[in-house]
């Protein structure tokens, strides 16, 4: 099955598109982390989440943004306790294919 990509939901819904977009500039102004640390958080949500698409989105950013492919990866691994070794298999690919800047969508 193909996955539904931002852009057609944005066309679909561009309202709610816009709102969310709102909501994710209103996060990235908050004080206390950097745009690196966030993007890493980020990568270990979407990895307890078993979002790939996102995994690989935000390992993306976080190189954008700085972050070294160790970071990355510690950031997925950092679940390994929490989530077990199966979501750090799973999503490691995508983590890796995100870093390395492949077919990244948003």
């Amino acid at each position: 099955m193909a996955q539904y990509s931002f852009e057609s939901f944005a066309k679909e819904f561009p309202e709610l598109a816009s709102t969310y977009l709102e909501l994710v500039e209103a996060q990235r102004s908050l004080k206390g982390l950097d745009a690196k640390t966030r993007q890493l958080i980020n990568v270990g949500i979407q990895t307890a989440n078993r979002n790939l698409r996102g995994v690989k989105y935000h390992a993306f950013m976080a190189k954008k943004e700085g972050a070294t492919r160790d970071e990355v990866m510690g950031a997925v691994v950092l679940n390994l306790h929490l989530r077990g070794v199966g979501v750090v298999l799973d999503t490691l690919p995508a983590a890796i294919a995100g870093f390395e800047g492949k077919d990244v969508k948003r």
